[in-house]
């Protein structure tokens, strides 16, 4: 198990700040987004907005293989914009 952080918009559309989820130690980024999705549909509009934080590293929505450890945490980090 792991737990998923919500912030901004994708805390402001499910209604939740955080939860905790049960996926394969080793899931590709976007098979995580896809089971998050699943719990939460209306989060696919803002699938091509969002990067994950996975032990407080960026990463993108694709096919990069996420090794999971109990308790990591997994944020989900709404775009950044510079300034």
């Amino acid at each position: 198990m792991f737990f998923l952080l919500y912030f901004a918009k994708s805390a402001e559309i499910t209604g939740i700040c955080s939860e905790t989820i049960s996926v394969p130690q080793e899931i590709k980024a976007l098979q995580l987004w896809n089971e998050i999705e699943t719990r939460h549909p209306i989060l696919a509009d803002v699938r091509n907005q969002v990067i994950f934080a996975v032990r407080q590293e960026y990463v993108e929505l694709g096919d990069q293989l996420l090794l999971l450890q109990s308790g990591d945490e997994v944020a989900i980090i709404p775009p950044i914009s510079g300034g």
